[in-house]
């Protein structure tokens, strides 16, 4: 992959990333928040506890994607960014612009979920 290619998806990484953590930080100091008093009944109560359940897990999600840009930033700059783990071979570029996080080329990649799907 051409340096320029790295560099801007530095940027789309960093930027994705920032905004996770953004989000992360506004859930740690309690901009999302459950207090009783807000709730007229127990049904208004259970909804909102139900939201910040569906919050928890979609930030339980975001960490994990936190994580693969993460890795993906140390790939570029250990200069491996676009390159398949699986067979070495590099990744498309249209492939990594759909998902800049992305670890295996779209042979291995379909090859791997079609081993999931006999799998499951």
């Amino acid at each position: 992959m051409k340096k320029r290619d790295m560099l801007k998806f530095k940027k789309i990484l960093e930027a994705q990333r920032d905004e996770l953590l953004g989000n992360a930080q506004k859930t740690i100091t309690g901009e999302i928040h459950l207090d009783p008093d807000d709730f007229p009944d127990e049904i208004d109560a259970a909804s909102s506890e139900m939201n910040l359940a569906f919050l928890g897990r979609l930030r339980e999600r975001e960490r994990g994607l936190i994580n693969k840009i993460q890795q993906a930033l140390r790939k570029i700059e250990e200069g491996v960014y676009g390159e398949c783990e699986a067979c070495g071979e590099e990744i498309s570029l249209k492939r990594i612009e759909a998902r800049p996080v992305a670890e295996l080329c779209i042979d291995c990649k379909a090859e791997q979920e079609a081993l999931e799907r006999r799998n499951a």
